[in-house]
């Protein structure tokens, strides 16, 4: 049977879906998306998966697709990120058997995927793109898709969309942002971008960015004409978005819990999801937000999340008739609703900064250097700090190296050669000569073994020894006549 392409596989394989919970890295695990599912998704994704791990590693495909098989858990979409075309393929070969479809991410605009060259990263690399589309499209028995960013300019983000529709694309997500928008600088997405995208291609279109309740998914379809939307931060907030409701988050909470029991995933992921489902509420329950990130069990975060529903409903009892939420929020803070992220000049006052753009500091502050105030560090550097309160991160305080002369790296303080250690050791090495800095004697040890070879032959042949002392008495002799 051939694959079906663009509206047809929209349509039948994905039962026209127009709730779409987005690919999330370690987040839209089976069961959370079994959750949402329950309350009005009709698409999933995988969490974005590595597909040169995936194609070298067999546990990692069995954590994150080869699992207990779920018949619930379909139609489903399986995201890649991948820079090489016989990689991706290869990956998606070895997925297509347990999905709908292969989705290629173009999206992804962290530091992480910089460094890795995936995601939107390689937005500017249209030849490339399309020869990973094209072989996807030919060796795949399930239809290829895309989720892309946009371009700062419309003409260019059309002709983008259109380039990947010709190499075979037959789906394409837009999230309406551009890679340079996240964090705190995310903003508004761009559904002008999308609406273009939209009527410039005829395989189907869904939409990312600007959702956070049902309302904003209707307007959003009715604006730009996409076959679906997709909710990623929205859906974790708030996992019963697409049926329009605002649920007790106890209520969420539970059912997940009790569907992890389940269907077992990494306890990380867990807590990452009772963070953001009881983010308003711990805000005001401190210390129960410390022991959630401390408990090392899947029961501890069963206690942690039982604890902080006595605490609401404690709340709710006490409440004064005509009480309004604190905060500004729109409903209280037990109750499911989307978070807002702050601004810049938001995020400054949080952290008691002065609002200019070196308070500015994304999850995990990797594009910027950092100076030495705490409050301004990365998680992971605070840990450090706590152990070791003497440390700075500070650049201008940080020692400065003298460079190999050979390949830039530090060289060694005590190097006859000022090198580092590798280039001093094949120097040293190529010359036969010692480098007492380095622990290196290669010339030392060579000289060792000749000796050593040299007694060896005088004790298997007595008579070299014997001619030898002969000679030397002769010399003694010759020497002493010539003396006189």
């Amino acid at each position: 049977m051939p694959k079906l392409r663009g509206e047809a596989f929209w349509r039948e394989t994905l039962r026209s879906a127009h709730y779409v919970v987005a690919p999330m890295v370690d987040q839209s695990e089976l069961a959370w998306r079994l959750l949402s599912r329950r309350h009005g998704a009709q698409l999933c994704y995988t969490p974005m998966l590595h597909a040169q791990v995936f194609l070298r590693d067999a546990n990692y495909r069995r954590e994150n697709l080869y699992g207990e098989a779920c018949p619930e858990d379909r139609p489903l979409i399986v995201q890649f990120c991948a820079n090489d075309p016989e990689v991706f393929v290869q990956a998606a070969l070895l997925a297509q058997d347990y999905c709908d479809a292969i989705d290629l991410n173009l999206g992804c605009p962290q530091m992480i995927a910089k460094r890795g060259h995936y995601g939107a990263f390689l937005q500017e690399e249209w030849d490339l793109l399309q020869r990973m589309i094209l072989l996807a499209n030919e060796k795949l028995s399930v239809p290829i898709t895309c989720k892309i960013r946009v371009f700062p300019e419309i003409d260019k983000t059309v002709k983008y969309a259109q380039m990947l529709e010709k190499a075979g694309c037959q789906l394409l997500t837009v999230h309406g942002r551009t890679k340079e928008q996240k964090g705190p600088l995310a903003g508004v997405a761009s559904w002008e971008h999308i609406q273009a995208v939209r009527k410039a291609v005829s395989i189907p279109v869904f939409a990312n960015g600007n959702i956070q309740c049902l309302s904003d998914v209707e307007e959003c379809i009715r604006k730009t004409g996409v076959h679906g939307v997709m909710s990623a931060e929205g859906n974790l907030h708030n996992p019963a978005l697409f049926e329009g409701r605002n649920p007790l988050v106890w209520e969420m909470a539970e059912e997940y819990l009790e569907i992890v029991q389940k269907y077992p995933c990494p306890l990380s992921y867990v807590r990452a999801h009772l963070f953001k489902l009881w983010h308003h509420t711990l805000q005001v329950y401190q210390q129960l937000r410390e022991e959630l990130a401390k408990v090392k069990t899947l029961e501890g975060i069963v206690d942690v999340n039982r604890e902080l529903k006595l605490r609401c409903q404690e709340e709710i009892a006490n409440q004064k008739e005509g009480e309004k939420p604190k905060e500004g929020l729109p409903f209280f803070h037990w109750i499911c609703q989307p978070y807002i992220r702050p601004g810049p000049k938001e995020r400054c006052k949080e952290n008691g900064a002065s609002g200019t753009e070196k308070g500015v500091r994304g999850k995990r502050a990797l594009e910027e250097e950092e100076d030495g105030n705490a409050e301004l560090l990365s998680k992971n550097k605070q840990k450090k700090k706590l152990r070791n309160p003497n440390k700075t991160f500070d650049p201008s305080l940080k020692p400065k190296y003298a460079k190999c002369d050979q390949c830039g790296n530090p060289k060694g303080n005590k190097c006859v050669f000022n090198m580092c250690r590798g280039c001093c050791k094949k120097r040293a090495f190529k010359e036969t000569a010692d480098c007492p800095g380095h622990g290196l004697l290669f010339k030392t040890k060579y000289e060792k073994s000749l000796s050593w070879q040299n007694s060896q032959r005088v004790i298997q042949n007595p008579e070299i020894s014997q001619r030898g002392a002969v000679a030397v008495g002769e010399t003694a002799a010759l020497e002493e006549a010539g003396d006189s």
